[in-house]
């Protein structure tokens, strides 16, 4: 797979450039600023880019709005976004780019792990999308178990979990070794029970799932999609 990185800290650039390599990625191109990768990618067509969210000039949400210009650019092309932050926003964020095909992001505490981030890699070429584990958990666990998420039973909360990572029915079915329609019927269950709209798509549900998850208990009985002017709307 051809790559194009970027990420302003020099450590966490060239450890992953060698572990992407070690591992049959090649690398295509490197940068430390956002206002190289447009060039990068119209010279090297890679066949993903990953970018560090916080970059220059402002190291605030650099890395989303080059994702959001990238994807005009290309609309399916990879993009693996990259924090130290756990940080929920950035997910409904990542979510919220051209239907949320083909994007993920992880913590940078993941990435160096070789087995995750290829995997990640493969699902983000297949079109699917990938949230970090640990900032579903935070979402999950912030959430405080009001009613409906305490109507979940034990096997529905996983579920869920799963689902918010970006899952697919058949992914989740591997991952827990039951049938394709019981992840159907467990799915189904769990939609009813938190009033979320069952999209037309596995990425829409993501999104409708995370979406959910991230508003305040007050605030939740308006469950609508937060669509693209979310990127607008970051800390």
């Amino acid at each position: 797979m051809r790559i194009v990185l970027a990420d302003d800290a020099w450590m966490i650039r060239e450890g992953l450039a060698r572990l992407l390599t070690e591992h049959g990625h090649a690398v295509k191109g490197v940068s430390g600023h956002p206002d190289d990768v447009q060039r990068l990618v119209r010279d090297w067509a890679p066949d993903a880019v990953i970018l560090d969210i916080k970059m220059p000039p402002t190291f605030t949400d650099e890395g989303l709005r080059l994702a959001g210009s990238l994807r005009r650019f290309r609309s399916d092309l990879p993009l693996l976004l990259l924090s130290q932050y756990v940080e929920p926003t950035y997910a409904t964020a990542v979510l919220a780019l051209a239907d949320s095909r083909h994007c993920g992001y992880l913590l940078k505490e993941h990435v160096l792990d070789a087995a995750q981030l290829g995997a990640t890699l493969a699902r983000l070429a297949a079109g699917e999308v990938v949230i970090d584990e640990t900032v579903v958990r935070l979402l999950m666990d912030s959430a405080g178990l009001p009613d409906p998420l305490a109507s979940l039973t034990r096997r529905e909360r996983e579920v869920l979990g799963l689902m918010a990572q970006g899952l697919t029915d058949r992914g989740i079915a591997e991952r827990l070794y039951v049938s394709l329609n019981t992840v159907g019927t467990h799915v189904q269950r769990i939609l009813r029970k938190l009033d979320v709209p069952d999209g037309a798509s596995d990425n829409r549900r993501v999104l409708a799932v995370l979406t959910y998850l991230d508003k305040p208990a007050a605030s939740r009985a308006d469950r609508s999609f937060q669509g693209p002017d979310v990127l607008n709307r970051m800390p």
